[in-house]
């Protein structure tokens, strides 16, 4: 492979003009698919195989033309101080606001809440719902400003009026001025690195074409494959954040293939033929990982895995082929300053041995069973936490307390309880029944019965009278474990209930769907996990051709995995610290979190194995002994991969500054997951493991040897074939460091 790509590389620097057109032709076309095509439907949340859905399922069947996922919003009205909802005046404005949400063109029903009887006891706190006859995604802009006005009316009369529900919802930010703060540091990251503009400019460039193209092709084929926008979100960040760190590596070799003596072109090749292949490789178990997410079961994570896998396809292309080419405008750019000068001080720095990287894997090499131990302990610490793990789905109780969605939650809560909102949808399936009515109420009856209930509404049928669905109020949050207990406590007293009543009945809900969703991901986690790292297992097997290095380079990542979920639950579940990240209430943490981590935090972190071990694994074959190699890998990459991992961080804690409480979540974890796995498991396990092996590390049966292809990723046969620098040739992508260079 290291041979395929080393001439990929040179042709790519000797046909720039031609690559570098055919990428920004395949760009345009993308773009000019996406610009044509329609917007993708909303699909909305779908989760296969729970019992929330069939119930969703059942009521779009016995209840058409009223959607289970229609939009609503829930208008809280709270009396000034002193008065109650009910006096004539404050009567007489939320009645208006009523009738005028109602005259909608999309609304179907808004509920008076004298009629419905939805004050509190106190008098001080009522509830209207407006019920619109499509999804929230789909309510148009005069729709939201209709129910505005209404809603400002009842304001200007005196009275508190906050809205909760979809219809009016707040969207979230992605991060804001933060995230462009995350990518301004990764800039300076790369020009600390690289020391010059050129070459920290190039991987920003050619990742953000990359990601370019990712998204207007993602958006062309949105509606062919049910595509929402949500899909792209994981798309853009993995296709942005692997995009830079394989150009990273790229150019890097490239810079250290210069300094050795070789051509502009030949050091293209020897960089396309080694940092590409470990950038193949790494691809690949991103790709493996994400690929993986369908394993869950859930449509939207198989959809936003496989975009993402996409981007990162495009990157490692992008990187492959149009990085090269780039070089070849600018072979000289990507320099550093003393390398184009060819300066006395940069001569002797190339010929001294020990950098940061080579001194720090010297320490480790010396003391390897402490480093192991204190690496392996602390993030055991870490990781503690997650014994205390509750799964869940935030809702509007962990919004910030500047959104009306937090303080409508907040006045209901008050006014009418804990568990008014989170109330379980009972959906009663009484066809065949001889009585369905009779039928209905006493699963009413019963459900009322059980201990953890408040109360119970009256039953709405449908036109043909063999379907109902009634709402039962739990005495508890729906974050509380004790609502889980009482949905599970409902559903195992269904056998008996439905025989006594000859009919079947369905929980479901916001609430019982979040529990039956974070059940089935906690189900699928392990299937995950085993399906994910044992194709990576096996593929870097492939690569290093060792039986141990593999295995190790999975018990890295889980460790990392789980002191970035304990960090989670540390700060986000228990409340320690956040304050600090502006976290206003803690809870269960989010459903799809454990499943987010593993995913794309076990990608990036078998990227930085590949980068690195692949380094080590270079020297040993070239003949270096098992300690020496580990100091010399780390002499060429460590420096790199400290970079890669610190863009990462910075990329992912963008995130972290949004006002979503889920987004801070998904933002924190990942970041510090990458600051783990980079800078304990991969900087100080990794060769301290290695160091103790020794020799043994690099094992492999000799009938396992011929039976595994031999893809070359440490360029042995490569640097067979490609001669040894000479001295300055007369095409001008040939000259070498003989001289001071021209920046081009």
């Amino acid at each position: 492979m290291a041979t395929v790509l080393y001439h990929l590389g040179r042709v790519s620097f000797r046909w720039r003009w031609f690559v570098t057109l055919l990428w920004v032709a395949v760009l345009g076309a993308a773009g000019f698919a996406a610009s044509k095509a329609p917007a993708a439907a909303d699909g909305g949340f779908t989760m296969p195989g729970i019992e929330s859905q069939k119930a969703f399922d059942l009521l779009e069947q016995r209840f058409p033309g009223s959607a289970a996922d229609a939009a609503s919003a829930r208008i809280v009205f709270v009396a000034p101080s002193g008065e109650k909802v009910t006096a004539t005046e404050n009567r007489k404005a939320i009645e208006h606001l009523v009738d005028e949400a109602a005259d909608g063109t999309q609304v179907a029903g808004a509920v008076d809440p004298f009629q419905a009887k939805a004050v509190s006891k106190d008098g001080t706190t009522a509830y209207a719902t407006v019920s619109f006859k499509t999804g929230a995604d789909d309510l148009t802009d005069v729709s939201k400003k209709h129910l505005e006005h209404a809603i400002d009316g009842a304001r200007d009369a005196g009275l508190t009026v906050e809205v909760g529900g979809d219809a009016l919802a707040t969207q979230p930010s992605a991060g804001g001025s933060a995230e462009v703060v995350g990518i301004a540091v990764a800039a300076l990251v790369l020009l600390i690195t690289f020391g010059s503009m050129a070459a920290a400019g190039l991987p920003l460039l050619t990742a953000i074409l990359g990601v370019g193209l990712s998204m207007a092709g993602i958006m062309a084929v949105s509606q062919a494959f049910g595509l929402s926008d949500s899909t792209g979100t994981l798309a853009t960040m993995l296709g942005l954040a692997c995009g830079i760190d394989y150009a990273l590596f790229v150019v890097s070799r490239y810079r250290e293939e210069r300094a050795k003596g070789h051509t502009p072109r030949e050091a293209a090749g020897l960089a396309a033929g080694t940092a590409g292949s470990a950038v193949v490789f790494a691809g690949l178990t991103v790709v493996i990982a994400l690929a993986g997410l369908s394993v869950v079961g859930i449509p939207l994570l198989t959809k936003m895995g496989l975009a993402a896998a996409a981007a990162v396809l495009v990157a490692v292309l992008v990187c492959l082929t149009l990085v090269p080419a780039v070089l070849g405008f600018w072979p000289n750019a990507v320099l550093s300053r003393g390398a184009r000068r060819n300066s006395r001080r940069y001569r002797k720095k190339q010929r001294t041995e020990d950098n940061g990287g080579s001194r720090w894997a010297r320490i480790v090499v010396r003391h390897p069973l402490p480093v192991l131990l204190l690496g392996v302990v602390g993030l055991g610490a870490v990781a503690t936490p997650v014994l205390d793990l509750q799964l869940g789905m935030p809702g509007d109780e962990a919004k910030s307390t500047s959104t009306t969605e937090r303080r409508a939650y907040d006045a209901l809560a008050e006014g009418f309880g804990p568990g008014f909102n989170g109330p379980l949808t009972i959906v009663v399936d009484a066809q065949g029944s001889a009585d369905p009515k009779a039928a209905v109420a006493t699963i009413a009856k019963d459900v009322q019965a059980t201990a953890g209930v408040v109360s119970v509404s009256p039953a709405r049928f449908n036109s043909a009278g063999d379907t109902a669905v009634f709402s039962a109020v739990p005495s508890t949050a729906p974050t509380d474990e004790k609502t889980k207990d009482l949905v599970t406590a409902i559903r195992d007293e269904r056998p008996g209930i439905e025989s006594k009543a000859g009919a079947s009945f369905e929980v479901s809900g916001k609430t019982a769907l979040n529990i039956d969703v974070a059940e089935k991901v906690q189900a699928s986690l392990m299937p995950y996990l085993a399906v994910v790292v044992g194709l990576a297992i096996v593929l870097l097997l492939v690569v290093f051709r060792s039986l141990l290095v593999p295995v190790k380079a999975a018990f890295g990542f889980l460790l990392s995995v789980l002191a970035a979920l304990g960090s989670v639950v540390l700060v986000f579940q228990q409340g320690h610290g956040a304050d600090l990240l502006g976290v206003e209430s803690t809870g269960p943490i989010m459903s799809m979190m454990p499943i987010f981590l593993v995913g794309i935090v076990f990608g990036l972190a078998m990227d930085y194995e590949v980068f690195l071990i692949s380094r080590v694994r270079e020297s040993y074959v070239h003949g270096d002994a098992a300690k020496t190699a580990i100091v010399s890998g780390f002499r060429h990459s460590a420096r790199v991969v400290v970079a890669a991992a610190l863009i990462m961080t910075a990329v992912f804690s963008g995130f972290i500054g949004a006002g979503e409480s889920m987004i801070k979540m998904i933002g924190f974890g990942l970041a510090i997951a990458v600051l783990f796995d980079a800078f304990v498991v991969r900087m100080a396990i990794v060769p301290a493991v290695l160091s103790l092996l020794g020799d043994k590390a690099w094992y492999l049966p000799r009938w396992l040897d011929r039976l595994l292809p031999d893809i070359d990723v440490e360029g042995e046969k490569l640097s067979r074939k490609v001669l040894a620098p000479t001295g300055p040739a007369a095409d001008p992508d040939d000259r070498t460091l003989t001289e001071p260079l021209p920046i081009r």
